[in-house]
């Protein structure tokens, strides 16, 4: 879905905004329905809990680099940018230290926080698309007063983004508190 969802950001034909909206939103949720069949019907094997965790940081990360790359974030634009590369190097810093634990026979589990992390980015974004798709494709139904709801729904993703990213570096520092023995040799 990542590649069909960020084709349609860059769109301009009628109603791409409001695709890649409801494609996103339909991975988040079968990203999550996925996992918690899963869990109920006792399917869980290591392959899905690193591809999962995997999956949704691509899926995360990319739209993440469309969002600030096309002006998402307006005069917020360089902080956005800024967070996004905290984001890139704990993504990258967790998944160096879940090698290291792999290779000594440790299975790092996603805890809580980086649960929480998740859902704050995917939230995020869901904010995010969903102004531009009630701002592209649906303000036409509005009088220019009621821009206020566009806006609002603008700056509560803004929020979550900055949020989310604050929550990944707790959780990134969280993890490296937790597994810093594996990396002692």
């Amino acid at each position: 879905m990542l590649f069909i969802v960020v084709g349609l950001m860059y769109s301009e034909w009628a109603w791409a905004a409001t695709w890649a909206f409801w494609l996103f939103v339909g991975a988040a949720l079968t990203d999550w329905l996925d996992g918690y069949i899963a869990r109920k019907s006792n399917q869980v094997s290591i392959f899905g809990r690193f591809m999962d965790a995997v999956i949704d940081k691509v899926m995360v990360l990319g739209i993440m680099i469309v969002l600030v790359n096309a002006d998402f974030f307006g005069k917020l634009t360089m902080a956005a940018m800024l967070a996004l590369l905290c984001v890139l190097t704990r993504e990258f810093a967790i998944s160096g230290l879940r090698m290291v634990a792999a290779s000594k026979g440790v299975v790092m589990e996603a805890d809580n926080s980086g649960k929480l992390k998740t859902f704050a980015q995917m939230n995020a974004i869901g904010w995010l698309l969903g102004a531009k798709m009630f701002r592209i494709d649906f303000g036409h139904l509005f009088p220019a007063e009621d821009f206020i709801i566009f806006e609002s729904v603008h700056w509560v993703g803004i929020g979550l983004y900055f949020l989310s990213m604050l929550l990944t570096i707790t959780s990134g520092a969280t993890y490296f508190k937790r597994h810093a023995h594996v990396m002692a040799d």
